[in-house]
């Protein structure tokens, strides 16, 4: 005994004196107390699962003495086809949800696609005064974008007030009669405001009915109308309006009006402009 407390005493001096603090065999010693205490835990729950495993076994091998073998089998086979039964439904709601994700992802990608080469198309308009270049571009928006066939923008004269068609696309211009405000589809939507849809598409490719449009949509600055924007006919391979057509024509009308207006106002003020610099010249001479 002496000797060991010798040993022990002399195994402290030589970890100090070596420069070991103590803390690290302290530090040593309650790593080997936790890592024991997993042991225990760990064969703790061993042993549970184990008791587990052997009740288990006396059942199954109770049944088996007493020559349930049938029985037995078909409440197994009955409890794995109500899991297959229940993973199947689970399968094919999952399933349908997948589907649902992809088609609204494909319906937003075509939104933002629409929505992006609107705003291309609206830099456009904006990018000329040029009275006949802004009507150019406008129907070309309308072909890319919208997919229209026979379409044509009638602008308002505020003197005659009549709505004079300006530029027609699948229809000649001088077939086109100027409509007064108020009458007919046209007439009333440029005098309410408000965009005009027919019911149904019109399936038939006869002769068009200019009084009966598909689409009427006014052109506005504000609440004031300038004008409209009229649609017969979709391309043939285009069926039927999209949903984000709907946002598209309202959004391409402002823009256009805006765009119309100011190209107008320009070559209004360029023709006064030229006019009072013939008269300054006639002065001059």
């Amino acid at each position: 005994m002496e000797k060991r407390e010798e040993d022990k005493s002399e195994v402290l001096q030589d970890s100090t004196q070596s420069g070991r603090p103590t803390e690290d065999i302290i530090a040593m010693v309650n790593k080997g107390v936790e890592f024991i205490k997993e042991i225990m835990d760990e064969n703790e729950r061993l042993r549970f699962l184990s008791v587990q495993l052997q009740e288990d076994n006396k059942k199954f091998q109770s049944r088996m003495d007493k020559g349930d073998y049938h029985a037995y089998l078909t409440d197994e086979l009955r409890r794995l086809e109500d899991e297959k039964e229940r993973l199947c439904e689970e399968y094919k709601r999952v399933e349908s949800e997948n589907q649902e994700y992809a088609n609204r992802y494909v319906e937003v990608e075509e939104e933002n696609n629409n929505l992006a080469n609107l705003y291309v198309c609206s830099y456009q308009l904006h990018s000329t005064l040029d009275f006949e270049e802004v009507l150019q571009i406008i129907m070309e928006i309308i072909i890319n974008l919208i997919g229209a066939e026979e379409f044509g923008i009638l602008l308002l004269d505020e003197k005659s007030q009549n709505l004079i068609p300006m530029s027609m696309e699948g229809i000649p211009l001088e077939k086109v009669p100027p409509i007064p405000l108020g009458e007919g589809i046209i007439g009333q939507a440029a005098a309410s405001g408000e965009n005009y849809y027919a019911p149904e598409k019109n399936e038939s490719r006869g002769e068009t009915d200019l009084s009966d449009p598909m689409v009427c949509i006014p052109l506005k600055i504000k609440d004031e109308v300038i004008g409209v924007i009229v649609l017969y006919r979709l391309l043939p391979q285009k069926t039927q309006f999209a949903n984000v057509d709907y946002e598209l024509f309202t959004l391409l009308a402002g823009h256009a009006a805006t765009a119309v207006f100011s190209a107008k106002l320009y070559s209004e003020a360029q023709r006064k402009l030229s006019t009072i610099e013939g008269f300054m010249e006639l002065l001059t001479h």
